[in-house]
């Protein structure tokens, strides 16, 4: 009876020892904040009778560690004249300040929403490490 007390003691205490594992894991990551910029939808475009989609996503990476990179969805709902409305996700690569993203449609379609979702997370910057540096006059570039 002692030994399955004992043995049941060590496996809460495991349990309960492991549920601050991830919250100690997740403490190191961040998430840039991503927007959208200079959002285009070009005219139909002839042989192929597209319209293109364009934006610039701008990410503030100022929490995250320097060369950070990164992925996110776009979630796009597509209006149509001869089909139903579709809400379908693309994925694109983010890095520090901007870049430029495109898809097509056909000429029937359009654009009626769009959003971001699944940011992959970034290496939180260190800044008690940078600041220690400053200090000692060891300055690093960012």
């Amino acid at each position: 009876m002692l030994a399955k007390r004992n043995c049941t003691s060590a496996f809460l205490a495991t349990i309960i020892g492991l549920i601050g594992v991830p919250q100690a894991i997740g403490e190191n990551l961040c998430r840039p904040a991503l927007t959208f910029n200079e959002v285009l939808f070009s005219p139909i475009e002839r042989p192929n009778l597209q319209r293109k989609w364009t934006a610039t996503v701008t990410a503030n990476t100022s929490d995250c560690a320097v060369d950070s990179g990164g992925f996110f969805d776009i979630v796009f709902t597509r209006l149509s004249e001869n089909a139903p409305d579709l809400e379908f996700r693309q994925r694109f690569a983010w890095s520090p300040f901007s870049v430029n993203v495109a898809i097509d449609f056909a000429a029937d379609e359009a654009v009626g929403q769009y959003r971001i979702e699944n940011v992959t997370p970034c290496v939180c910057r260190d800044r008690a490490a940078e600041d220690r540096a400053a200090a000692n006059g060891e300055w690093r570039k960012q």
